[in-house]
């Protein structure tokens, strides 16, 4: 999650790209190419001391086929799961947000609404709600109580992204940025005009009609929760790495909620089922040092499945009811089967990427993007 005008892990636009004229990126960012990248700049005292105790996947052992895939790690018995938090430096202690509180969710650049979505999904524990201080460096202790309060739980796998490069990627990922209000996006400096447009040019090229093409296209309800599950889970299985929805998730994170998340669903005139489903989450940003905008509207894709309706036209469905709702981008990972649509409607890439990792689980190969069945917030 992010609330700046360049989020981690959600790069602006690079403004030299325009989707007319350039192609696809080059495919710079295996997993080894990136290893040995860093392996080559940085020296013995940089490495990454507190990830190399950690039981996640190490550089030192990419390529090595003789490893064993699951976890790195059995499961210790909750008896000897350390009872105590860690400790903390003076003055420091550790603070478990009440996320019912009204004064706390005001400490976090986030709705009320957000905030609820994001942390208390089916299942959560209020233990689990730990805050810190940035810049202080007390992440690998949070990690590890964080770590720690899972374990009491009988949890011992994670799944996390990050930004930045940290032992070691199951695969990388990046941001695809489609304008939808190109003038805003242009004066805040998220983007910049292409070589040889101009403004009405641009705002042309990024012109969408004003209501969606699929007949039977309408926003997810309550009732469709079950439906919605089934199209999933069926989708969602043939990649490696996946939630396991139930209907009580699907009805957490995906039934619409207004500035939250919104979900749309193609229902068949003729036979009632639910054949397709999109879904974007809304994640806004502040604008630094503007006198005409404050906030950056984004909406970020969520979950999509098309089983009727081609993905490409399902997902301009979706940009088109995220431009009637006033965004000013959409943003999407190239995760899942989003490739297929990205460059025919006219989204560019991002400057950054986005890592995914696994916790105490080890896969032997690196995944494409297309084998990741997973969006994290």
């Amino acid at each position: 999650m992010s609330d700046t005008i360049s989020p981690p892990g959600s790069p602006k636009q690079n403004p030299d790209q325009n989707p007319e004229t350039n192609p696809l990126p080059k495919d710079d960012s295996s997993l080894e190419t990136i290893v040995r990248k860093i392996q080559d700049s940085m020296s013995l005292s940089n490495r990454h001391k507190f990830w190399e105790t950690q039981p996640v996947g190490q550089f030192k052992d990419v390529g090595d086929t003789s490893l064993p895939e699951g976890p790195i790690e059995p499961p210790t018995p909750l008896s000897e799961v350390k009872q105590e938090p860690y400790n903390l430096p003076s003055p420091y202690e550790w603070t478990t947000c009440d996320m019912d509180s009204e004064d706390t969710c005001t400490e976090f650049n986030y709705s009320k609404e957000f905030l609820s979505w994001a942390l208390r999904p089916p299942g959560y524990y209020k233990s689990w709600h730990i805050g810190k201080l940035r810049s202080k460096r007390l992440a690998p202790v949070m990690i590890k109580e964080v770590t720690r309060r899972v374990h009491l739980e009988n949890i011992w796998q994670a799944a996390y992204t990050a930004g930045v490069i940290l032992p070691t990627p199951i695969t990388t990922c990046q941001y695809w940025h489609r304008s939808l209000n190109p003038k805003k996006l242009i004066d805040v400096g998220f983007s910049r005009l292409g070589p040889r447009m101009t403004m009405s040019r641009t705002i042309k090229l990024y012109k969408l009609p004003d209501s969606p093409a699929t007949p039977g296209f309408r926003k997810m309800e309550l009732r469709d929760v079950p439906a919605v599950t089934r199209l999933l889970r069926n989708y969602l299985s043939q990649f490696v790495v996946s939630p396991d929805f139930e209907e009580n998730d699907v009805e957490h994170w995906l039934l619409p909620t207004e500035g939250v998340v919104d979900s749309y669903l193609v229902e068949s005139p003729e036979t009632h089922d639910v054949t397709d489903f999109c879904s974007f989450y809304t994640l806004p940003s502040s604008i630094l040092g503007n006198q005409n905008y404050s906030i950056l509207k984004a909406a970020y894709s969520y979950y999509n499945v098309s089983t009727k309706t081609p993905l490409l036209q399902l997902m301009n469905d979706a940009l088109i009811v995220a431009k009637q709702k006033d965004f000013d981008v959409f943003n999407a990972l190239d995760v899942m089967h989003n490739e297929s649509f990205l460059k025919e409607l006219k989204f560019g890439p991002g400057d950054g990427q986005l890592h995914y990792y696994l916790y105490n689980y080890r896969i032997r190969n690196a995944l494409r993007p297309s084998e990741l069945g997973l969006v994290l917030l």
